[in-house]
């Protein structure tokens, strides 16, 4: 089953406009990238050859020992695959190419050479972790496999109303508590079922949670397998699978000694956080102190809120960790009656969807005047020299004071403020109020300065 991927646009640009460069798609374990790349390569080149470097043979390894001699190289890689290279028109794939940083470092010698076209895919054994030692190729073009956004979710289960939600978005006005809570539904689905391609076959041949939940439950094996390798202490596992309980907890920032049980130092969490986030598995949101300079440079690094980078993912994690039962789970998101301190869920897919429109992620947490406690804006994105604040409710949204604060704070830089529920369109003053399933629409346009 092959879904339709928006990065695949991303491969014809680079096929077309960027000769004299390999394309390197980057993306966590199970996202998509083998499936992609190998359907580009059938519908774009006349032939291809793709190496999996998870699972090469010896024999085809022996091929690179020495690339000094490209004429006998290629001879023998098509000698071995029983594929024929045509110039110009075919492409060689180098699956998992972060497991031999030395072939890596070879491409740009390939490149150079000009006959053929060059795919690599990374994953989550952390490209920059094996790059010592070697010289990476500046010839690189990057292309971000994220899981699928909720638009490539409706092309894969065949529901072609994405552009309807759009004209909805454009028409600011109210569509009806049932046409709401249809829609709702379907976005409740995504969820659910997240945004792995193997989860999603799974809910479309089989239509059963069980088979859906098989499936996310061994990517997050699969994951907790990588970070031990990654870090034999566990320390990597602990702060992954800890990141349900700390966003239950609705904390400022992500803590790792509440995590870990114990202090850790300033160092230490600099170098985990720094592997944790190269999986991309996890999505970081920045704290930002001062919204009148670009978020990117008023960031603090210290302090950030962490993410997991597909819901689905994160519906399962909970399952794992004991915090919820699935029947019962399932059940609530499905019928929107999510309690209170589940509603975290839905600011997890606000990040996701955020992160999918190629933005990054900051937050506002600032003090109340004559008290001890904060206020807290959820999102705050750039756009151009203005600033667009964003707070997300689970189901009441009559209490806002954190945004109303934001915009009376900062009256002169704020754009069209949004509160994000799964209630219909409404406003408030200035504020839009708008349901979880318009959120991509509000993230268009500039990105981040």
């Amino acid at each position: 089953m092959i879904f339709r991927r928006k990065a695949y646009n991303d491969l014809l640009k680079w096929k077309n406009k960027h000769i004299g460069f390999s394309a390197l798609v980057e993306g966590q374990r199970r996202v998509g990238k083998s499936t992609l790349v190998e359907d580009f390569a059938k519908r774009e080149f006349r032939s291809y050859i793709l190496i999996d470097f998870s699972s090469i043979s010896k024999d085809m390894l022996e091929v690179f020992d020495s690339i000094s001699d490209l004429d006998f190289f290629f001879l023998r890689l098509q000698a071995i695959t029983g594929v024929r290279l045509y110039k110009n028109e075919s492409v060689i794939i180098f699956d998992e190419i972060q497991l031999q940083p030395k072939v890596r470092q070879a491409i740009k010698h390939l490149v150079k050479d000009g006959r053929y076209r060059y795919i690599e895919t990374g994953s989550l054994l952390s490209i920059k972790k094996k790059v010592q030692d070697i010289v990476i190729p500046s010839e690189e073009y990057t292309i971000p496999l994220y899981p699928m956004d909720y638009e490539e979710f409706l092309w894969a289960v065949g529901d072609d109303s994405y552009e309807m939600l759009r004209g909805i978005f454009n028409r600011k006005a109210s569509i009806g508590q049932a046409v709401n809570r249809s829609l709702m539904r379907k976005f409740r689905l995504y969820m659910a079922i997240g945004s792995m391609p193997q989860a999603v076959k799974a809910y479309i041949e089989d239509n059963n949670f069980d088979s859906v939940d098989f499936y996310k439950n061994a990517i997050l094996k699969l994951y907790d397998e990588d970070l031990y390798k990654i870090d034999p202490t566990g320390r990597l596992s602990i702060l992954f699978n800890s990141i349900g309980s700390q966003l239950k907890k609705d904390s400022s920032k992500f803590s790792f000694n509440l995590a870990l049980d114990k202090q850790v130092d300033r160092s230490s969490k600099h170098k985990l956080s720094s592997l944790l986030f190269s999986t991309n598995t996890v999505l970081p949101a920045y704290c930002v102190s001062d919204p009148n300079i670009p978020l990117s440079q008023g960031m603090n690094i210290d302090r950030f809120k962490l993410y997991m980078s597909d819901t689905g993912l994160l519906v399962s994690q909970l399952f794992r960790t004991g915090m919820e039962r699935k029947s019962d789970l399932y059940t609530k998101l499905l019928s929107d009656k999510l309690p209170a301190n589940l509603g975290y869920l839905y600011e997890n897919v606000s990040a996701q969807l955020i992160k999918s429109c190629g933005r990054d992620l900051y937050y506002m947490n600032w003090k109340k005047e004559g008290s001890t406690h904060n206020y807290e804006l959820d999102f705050i994105m750039q756009k151009g020299s203005k600033v667009i604040p964003i707070e997300i409710k689970s189901s009441k949204t009559d209490n806002h004071k954190s945004l109303d604060e934001f915009i009376s704070k900062y009256k002169g830089l704020v754009t069209t403020p949004y509160l994000f529920s799964s209630k219909d369109i409404d406003k408030d003053g200035i504020i839009r109020f708008l349901p979880f399933y318009l959120l991509p629409f509000a993230t268009e346009g500039d990105l981040n300065s």
